[in-house]
């Protein structure tokens, strides 16, 4: 009995040439998923967010804009760092938990070791003016970054089903509550998001 698949179909010995969409640009491996993932978290210095669209969107293109937006979405609201989550999201789509692990793997490993051996050359010279003062400049490049990315998606907003006008309204109570008011994201994520997936559901139910 053949049982249907959709692009979310996962498979432990990669992708299944059966699927609709198996033309579309993927990972082709384990291997692959493990330097994919690893050379994007060792470019993911401060706006990482940024770095991810451009790499799994615009770059490989594994993800539409569209796609990227919700599955970001889905690894916000899970605990633990959002792109850690993407990439368990991504790797467990297309190869199920071996892919999960492999991706899991390329983001942690490599910057793990970096990290470790910045912090040992850091140590010395924590204290110094002229160091804590370019980090601090670092910080204003990484807000230009995510801006920027913010800036890329907002043209996917168009085929969300509440609508550019809703999303826009959301997302600008989102920034005030977090933003200004110091509200802890935890109650605007899920209040906000409550409300999102209510409208969302009534406008696709119709």
């Amino acid at each position: 009995m053949n049982t249907p698949s959709n692009k979310y179909s996962s498979s432990q010995n990669g992708p299944n040439p059966d699927e609709p969409d198996f033309y579309k640009a993927r990972p082709q491996s384990l291997k692959d998923l493990f330097l994919s993932f690893s050379l994007l978290a060792l470019q993911g210095f401060g706006g990482v967010m940024a770095i991810v669209q451009q790499e799994l969107v615009e770059k490989k293109k594994w993800l539409t804009r569209e796609e990227f937006i919700e599955d970001w979405a889905v690894a916000q609201i899970m605990p633990g760092p959002n792109v850690v989550n993407l990439s368990i999201i991504i790797g467990g789509r297309y190869f199920g938990w071996r892919g999960a692990l492999a991706a899991l793997a390329g983001m942690l490993c490599l910057p793990l070791l970096l990290v470790l051996a910045i912090s040992i050359l850091y140590a010395p010279y924590a204290h110094h003016p002229q160091v804590t003062n370019a980090l601090r400049a670092m910080g204003a490049v990484a807000a230009g970054l995510i801006l920027a990315t913010g800036f890329r998606l907002i043209a996917a907003m168009k085929n969300n089903p509440l609508g550019p006008r809703t999303c826009f309204v959301l997302g600008a109570l989102c920034f005030i509550a977090v933003a200004l008011l110091r509200i802890p994201l935890i109650y605007p994520l899920f209040g906000l998001g409550v409300i999102a997936c209510v409208l969302a559901y009534r406008k696709i139910a119709r």
